[in-house]
């Protein structure tokens, strides 16, 4: 039996590039600007909104009631064309913002913790006590589990409020949040337009501000790549940093919790809370978890050249072939702003970069077939009578789960099988090995490394929908970091032409394991330095 078409293309397609090398980055002076609407008149460098909300909470200057209306008001406002939530609890949001009244008005702001008052979106495939956790699946509709998922839980303890449960493609499997069970989520900068996936949903309310700040996962790129098309900051940490314990499996390797803010610093903030080891995460790591807030300089503070002596590689195989010339463009301003600030800047080479796409998929789909095994209509979710067990298991599985689920657990299924198990997961597994070295050697060499986060900005509602294989390309930027469980975080850079006022474009940035703070930190440079551009979505700038 042959393979399936969508493995041996995947698997043919790809070839193992030249041996690396390396040559000093020379930035192109006759680069495209932004286009003229999105660009603001002057350095407009993103402001932290948790501790805008923190500081008016205790100043007396405003309730956490009045801060929640305010958001509430613009999620329904905005919601009919973004559709971002698949569940939006809004009395009970406004129940803990009045008992959070309550306790500051009693002066007991030392129990007032350091999330007090912020709402936050939930991707929907994180468990949570109070509301429905469906996975984006028709087969969990009605599911509400009885605990909340660890990263929840200590958001939840630091104070925050959880707004609502947002849109995501079934189980994470896909790249547009076109692939939900419900409904299909728009980018706020187009509503003709994806905002990326699969935590679609999570990125489009940050960039709506319908909540301060949201939670997603990343499998292999699910939080970077639709924050880059929806103009915020999107942060996958390393492999293990932040606690899986409630979040639905898809493949258990490569899945991290992850989380975007309108700001560096709000997503600094939020990481220091969800991260840490946790018992109930066998895979969740030890390593000390910093205040990495603190660790932020402010822009009044910054030395002339900031990034003096620091060495950035940019991989030379993400400005290739099949990347828009735009996007190539807005890395290469990026790359010239970070040599303005003293760092050095240079392409390095990863042999194995192309190698990743097909290993990726091949190893995900092979953990989705196992993972998603539970979802068989007895112990979650909607049933489908039957005759006799098999009936109702193929029932309820064929009728409760979507098409790109179904094409995946029979891919991973058949790359397992005796016979193929060799040819496809063992090799898969062995370029993962090699990505991983490839990674190593080139942090031994550089600080950072960085590249776009997605090879295009958001594409047109349907556009890909039917071409399994150019969206599998898309993720060709982010995969390999989650083979190597390595960290990583996209901050806005800049613009291309399209829709009404220009479409945003992402830098990645990737670090060593456990190098958060120093990506956080370069991140809060680059984005406070950055002149002329503001990444507020015309959704609300109209309003």
């Amino acid at each position: 039996m042959p393979p399936p078409l969508q493995a041996q293309r995947l698997l043919l397609s790809h070839r193992r590039l030249p041996s690396p090398h390396r040559r000093r980055f020379t930035a192109v002076s006759s680069l495209p600007s932004a286009p003229a609407k999105t660009v603001a008149a002057a350095a407009a460098h993103a402001p932290s909104s948790i501790l805008s909300i923190r500081e008016s909470l205790l100043s007396g200057e405003r309730t956490a009631s009045e801060i929640t209306a305010e958001y509430l008001s613009r999620l329904r406002r905005t919601e009919p064309s973004v559709r971002s939530f698949i569940h939006v609890a809004d009395a009970a949001a406004e129940r803990e913002a009045e008992e959070l009244d309550r306790r500051i008005a009693t002066e007991e702001q030392d129990a007032v913790g350091p999330l007090a008052g912020v709402l936050v979106g939930v991707k929907d495939n994180l468990c949570t006590a109070n509301m429905p956790s469906t996975g984006g699946s028709r087969i969990l509709d009605g599911y509400q589990p009885a605990y909340d998922a660890t990263a929840v839980r200590r958001l939840r303890e630091a104070g925050a409020i959880v707004v609502g449960k947002t849109n995501l493609d079934e189980f994470g499997m896909g790249s547009t949040t076109e692939g939900s069970g419900f409904q299909v989520t728009t980018n706020p900068w187009d509503d003709s337009r994806v905002p990326g996936g699969s935590s679609g949903g999570s990125a489009s309310a940050v960039s709506a501000r319908q909540c301060v700040v949201s939670l997603g996962s990343d499998t292999g790129g699910s939080v970077r790549q639709p924050a880059s098309f929806c103009g915020v900051v999107g942060l996958k940490p390393t492999y293990g940093r932040v606690s899986r314990f409630g979040l639905m499996a898809y493949a258990s390797s490569l899945d991290v919790v992850g989380c975007f803010g309108s700001s560096v610093v709000d997503t600094a903030t939020i990481l220091s809370v969800i991260a840490g080891h946790d018992k109930m995460d066998s895979t969740s790591s030890s390593h000390d978890v910093s205040d990495y807030k603190s660790e932020l300089v402010p822009l009044d503070l910054l030395e002339s050249k900031p990034l003096n002596g620091m060495r950035i590689g940019i991989i030379q195989e993400t400005l290739g072939e099949g990347v828009e010339t735009g996007v190539i463009s807005s890395i290469k301003d990026a790359a010239s702003h970070l040599e303005q600030l003293g760092s050095v800047v240079e392409e390095v080479s990863l042999p194995s970069f192309s190698l990743g796409l097909p290993a990726y998929y091949i190893l995900a789909s092979s953990e989705a077939s196992s993972n998603l095994s539970r979802y068989d209509g007895i112990r979650y979710g909607r049933q489908v009578s039957g005759d006799d067990l098999n009936e109702l298991y193929g029932g309820s599985r064929a009728n409760g789960l979507g098409h790109e689920v179904k094409m995946r657990i029979l891919m991973g299924t058949y790359a397992l099988s005796a016979g193929y198990y060799d040819a496809y997961y063992k090799r898969a597994q062995q370029v993962r090995t090699l990505v991983k070295k490839s990674f190593k050697e080139a942090l031994e060499r550089y600080d950072i490394l960085v590249s776009p986060a997605a090879p295009s900005a958001a594409y047109k509602i349907g556009e890909k929908i039917n071409d399994p294989l150019a969206m599998y390309a898309g993720d060709i930027m982010t995969v390999n970091v989650n083979l190597a469980g390595l960290p990583a975080l996209v901050v806005p850079c800049g613009f291309v032409e399209g829709g009404s006022a220009g479409l945003p474009v992402g830098l990645q940035m990737i670090g060593s394991p456990f190098s958060e703070g120093n990506l956080l930190r370069l991140g809060h440079i680059f984005e406070q330095t950055l002149q002329n551009y503001s990444f507020v979505p015309p959704l609300l700038a109209e309003s």
